[in-house]
């Protein structure tokens, strides 16, 4: 019996019994679609991720006092002393002698509170960097102008805010450049309004933001003379460690540390974060892509139930087309091609369910996704393996029938 009759004999099965075939069919239409849904969900937001973090900048590297690894190693707490371990001077330092491989250094020192404007209010923090803080960060100003050198040198109560802080202290579409608000005692004038930006793939609103002197806010806001941290840039990507030990470096004389000895300060960039990032979602993309796969074995369980019942019920058409001169081959590739063609089109209507959710879900609650075609091809194939693998058992047992039992079967 050539190929063409057993696809024909297999379709008239399959189109006698449609909604029998449909209802098999629907198992592996749910697991392909499920598969390449979440395979975009989490491809999406590690997509997602990956850019916003590019948007930081992806040669940042962020210095923080006390030594983190000590702390995840399950160490006791830092106590204050430690956490005051970066001074104005280890700035300084760094902008002053880092030149080979860093581009741009800005302390940070931040406090939070309440900012004021009339009748309006919003709690925020406020934090206290230098003119290279915008670059380190990709930020520009889109009215008004950054703060200067000498506003710096003069600890002046001025600032730059974002945009959540211009609609929430200036609802009624007033110019805030020029206006002075009050961040819990101090007054502050703003001099300019940052380009908004959004939320990043955390959920952090990126204008939420106030940025002064971190001259002022040591002073006349935190009254301290340590910094929170330092932010600086490395003149590439490709520069990123040779510039983190070029900072190394320099803290550590500064900070009299002796060879061997644990640093009182930690040196991360951001490509440690992203790998960090990564490698989260692509756990968690594997994780929902292992839950959507049992829906592919439950429509191959599926498959293999409904085949049974096929052989059960031409058990007497088996035995009389093996009494004609069918071959058990014939017969096992009957069952089989009938399998497959459940599978295949099974799995091309979850192709098309899982894209159009796919885009649905961004459409509906605005989630990244990005649909790769190997995960289209991946579950495409699966859906066809499972075809051939929950209906080979069936389509072996009917090729074994003995033609007289089963002329005989009722």
């Amino acid at each position: 019996m050539n190929l063409s009759n057993l696809f024909k004999i297999a379709l008239r099965a399959i189109s006698n019994n449609k909604l029998r075939s449909f209802l098999t069919m629907l198992g592996i239409i749910i697991g392909v679609a499920s598969v390449i849904a979440m395979l975009a969900i989490g491809q999406g937001s590690k997509k997602s991720i990956q850019e916003q973090i590019s948007e930081m900048g992806s040669n940042m590297i962020m210095v923080h006092p006390g030594n983190n690894d000590r702390m995840r190693g399950g160490g006791a707490r830092m106590n204050a002393s430690e956490m005051q371990t970066l001074k104005n001077a280890d700035y300084e330092d760094i902008a002053n002698k880092c030149t080979h491989y860093v581009a741009y250094v800005s302390p940070t020192v931040s406090g939070s509170g309440q900012m004021i404007y009339g009748n309006n209010n919003y709690p925020t923090s406020v934090t206290g960097v230098s003119l290279d803080y915008l670059e380190i960060r990709k930020l520009t100003i889109s009215k008004g102008d950054m703060f200067t050198e000498q506003d710096i040198a003069s600890s002046a109560k001025v600032c730059v805010i974002g945009k959540t802080i211009v609609d929430n202290l200036f609802p009624d579409q007033e110019e805030p450049v020029g206006k002075v608000v009050r961040f819990g005692k101090v007054p502050f004038t703003v001099v300019g309004v940052l380009t908004a930006k959004g939320y990043n793939s955390m959920g952090q609103d990126q204008d939420a933001v106030v940025l002064a002197p971190y001259t002022t806010i040591q002073k006349r806001v935190s009254n301290i003379t340590y910094l929170n941290s330092i932010y600086a840039s490395a003149k590439s990507e490709d520069l990123t460690s040779k510039a983190i030990e070029e900072i190394s470096e320099v803290l550590r004389t500064n900070h009299k540390i002796r060879e061997g000895a644990e640093d009182d300060f930690s040196v991360r960039s951001q490509e440690e974060l992203s790998s960090m990032m990564t490698s989260t979602t692509d756990m968690m993309t594997i994780l929902l892509a292992c839950i959507a796969g049992i829906s592919l074995v439950v429509g191959g369980i599926g498959i293999m139930n409904i085949m049974y019942v096929s052989v059960t019920e031409r058990t007497r058409e088996i035995g009389l087309r093996m009494s004609v001169g069918a071959r058990g081959i014939d017969i096992l590739s009957q069952f089989l091609i009938e399998a497959i063609l459940i599978s295949v089109t099974g799995g091309l209507i979850g192709v098309v369910v899982g894209v159009g959710a796919s885009y649905a879900l961004q459409l509906a609650l605005g989630w990244p996704i990005y649909i790769q075609p190997y995960s289209v091809l991946l579950s495409f194939l699966v859906c066809t393996l499972t075809g051939v693998f929950f209906g080979w058992y069936p389509a072996k047992r009917a090729s074994e029938l003995d033609p007289i039992e089963a002329i005989r079967y009722e």
